[in-house]
């Protein structure tokens, strides 16, 4: 139904505050998303046993650092016995660390396998609920490059999801460990100024955690844009990517029409683009750089600067000195896992910070469409007053576009059985818009589409799809293959002129590419055949086929699915008898408008969700 005159109805819920979403909420994104998917049991068991195995690697670590004391106390006094029994523990200690150290491997690695496969199915379940792919591509750039999001960003985080994760609660049981070492060693310090004596206990374990926490300050402080930098970077590779696959994917045009240096100044554009974010990113890590590595210099003196006065004081021995230096490399590079780990991090936040956007898009489509300006689809048992059953309804339809509004001249089509109704428009009247709407892909505007309960409406749009698979997996599409024999498939491509492709059936070839137009037009036309639906939406698609192939589909309307109900939208000729009625599009540009919502500030990557103005 029509809104009053100046009323602007959103097409939206809120935006998508995606971009602003806290840390929590992305990694809840993660968790929920994981949870939910098959891989969840053997995610939970890998997950634990790769815990329980870095809490061993830890322990074993600590009693190496305490092997080191009687080790090079042996030297100090040339013990050769003592020596000799002191490498023999090493072995073992070694040895252990080696098994496990292969065994974390293996975990790790297998974690990255569980955790990809968990949270790819669950974005493609997500992504080819009905409908929800082609409204998230109009959902503005975050429907951009679906495939690299579910692709190289899901693997790219899961990836460092895993080493980050396992780094993290390798560095937590070292700390806890170590912690205690440094303790007992420095736990009786005292400092003398000036005859004034000081007592710090713990001394060497606040020396660590000063040292690891200005070292964590500066990183942040120096390398915070890094994580928009990658967000960045990874959108422009995005962009270049597409670019690359459009071109590939539509080489004859462009060769035929002698564009390929207009492509590659199109090429180069989004090359520059990516190369640009990549000079940002360049600079970022290279003034991170000044601090990490100038630390990781330091840390080669560090440990022993700080135990040299215990050592001095003679509460050390040259044992206890290794020891203590070993303990507080350990301690620190636990506590500057932050720092050694900051770019890591940064490109993390950034590849979540995509996925969690894409998630939440996908989940969120409905949502986003649900408007009180919208059309309305029905079953006709639910209506109160009744529409016969037998008939395909389309009452009041007005479809809301950029460009003003599109409908129906008459208002109402009641298409019955075996009806052959064609629709006709100047060019921009949006038939393709009409075609969306009676789909069910385009839900911006008003009135009602009635279908009679229980039979779906078989759509073929201008250009046919022909999935990847053997030529009788092309004829069931989207059917089970078992639901039609050979026989049938058979007939059905001799019946549309394509005898020659029976043999072909059990065949696999990229069929978009080994046959020409035409004959992609036939196929889906034996496709249609095979199904043979009780409703029929065809959009343009019998326009530009040649005579033969034209009068064998409109035979089979005629014959074999003269019982099936078809509107057509294109340009056939009116006055051949084949069309029933002649109905027409009209469009009105002071009409019906699908507007971008302007209260919602544009971001590179967030949805500017529509409005729909009158």
């Amino acid at each position: 139904m029509a809104e009053p005159s100046g009323q602007t109805v959103t097409a939206a819920g809120p935006a998508d505050s995606t971009t602003e979403a806290s840390l929590f909420s992305q990694l809840d994104m993660m968790f929920r998303a994981l949870w939910s998917s098959p891989a969840r049991d053997a995610i939970a068991a890998l997950t634990g046993a790769a815990v329980a195995v870095v809490v061993a690697t830890a322990y074993a670590q600590v009693r190496l650092n305490r092997w080191n004391k009687p080790f090079y106390d042996a030297l100090s006094r040339r013990n050769l016995r003592e020596f000799a029994f002191q490498l023999l523990v090493f072995a073992a200690i070694a040895g252990t660390l080696l098994l496990l150290n292969v065994g974390q491997r293996w975990l790790g690695e297998m974690l990255k396998v569980k955790l990809r496969e968990g949270l790819v199915h669950d974005l493609v379940e997500a992504w080819m609920q009905p409908r929800r792919a082609f409204q998230l591509e109009s959902a503005g750039p975050i429907g951009v490059n679906p495939d690299q999001r579910m692709h190289e960003d899901a693997r790219h985080l899961t990836e460092l999801s895993s080493d980050l994760a396992l780094g993290l609660v390798q560095s937590s049981a070292l700390l806890v460990g170590f912690v205690g070492v440094l303790w007992s060693i420095s736990r009786g310090f005292a400092l003398r100024i000036g005859g004034v004596t000081l007592a710090v206990p713990g001394y060497m374990v606040w020396a660590a955690v000063i040292y690891a926490l200005t070292a964590s300050l500066l990183t942040y402080w120096t390398g915070r844009r890094l994580i928009p930098d990658n967000a960045s970077r990874y959108a422009r590779e995005a962009d270049l990517r597409y670019t690359l696959v459009r071109v590939n994917e539509h080489i004859d045009a462009i060769t035929l029409a002698g564009g390929e240096a207009d492509e590659a100044r199109r090429i180069e554009l989004d090359l520059a683009s990516a190369l640009t974010a990549m000079r940002r990113l360049v600079t970022g890590l290279t003034r991170l750089t000044w601090v990490t590595a100038g630390y990781g210099w330091i840390t080669l003196v560090a440990p022993i600067l700080v135990a040299a006065p215990l050592y001095f004081a003679g509460d050390l021995s040259f044992g206890g000195l290794m020891m203590a230096a070993a303990a507080f490399t350990q301690l620190q590079s636990s506590l500057r896992w932050f720092v050694d780990n900051f770019s890591t991090i940064a490109d993390w936040r950034a590849t979540l910070l995509r996925v969690a956007m894409f998630r939440r898009a996908v989940i969120g489509t409905e949502v986003r469409h649900r408007t009180e300006s919208r059309i309305a689809f029905i079953d006709s048992e639910t209506e109160r007053h009744g529409e016969a059953e037998q008939a395909l309804v389309i009452d009041r339809l007005e479809i809301a576009s950029p460009s003003g509004c599109t409908r129906l001249r008459g208002g109402r089509l009641e298409v019955k059985p075996g009806e052959h109704v064609l629709v006709m428009g100047e060019l921009g009247a949006g038939k393709t818009l009409l075609f969306r709407a009676l789909a069910g892909l385009w839900p911006w505007g008003s009135g009602r589409i009635v279908h009679p309960r229980g039979q779906d409406l078989y759509c073929m749009p201008r250009t046919p799809y022909l999935p990847h698979g053997t030529l009788q997996e092309v004829l069931a599409y989207p059917s089970p293959v078992a639901r039609f024999s050979d026989r049938d498939c058979a007939a059905a491509l001799e019946r549309l002129g394509l005898s020659r492709l029976a043999p072909l059936l059990p065949e696999t070839r990229r069929w978009d590419h080994e046959l020409n137009e035409d004959e992609q037009q036939a196929v889906a036309f034996a496709r249609l055949l095979l199904h043979a639906p009780r409703w029929i939406l065809v959009d343009e698609a019998l326009d530009s086929m040649d005579v033969g192939t034209r009068e064998r589909i409109v035979e089979v309307f005629t014959r074999e699915l003269a019982h099936s109900g078809l509107i057509y939208i294109g340009r056939a000729d009116p006055k051949n008898g084949f069309f029933s009625r002649v109905l027409y599009l009209v469009s009105d540009p002071m009409g019906r408008r699908l507007t971008r919502n302007q209260a919602v500030k544009p971001r590179a990557a967030a949805y500017s969700p529509p409005a729909v103005a009158t």
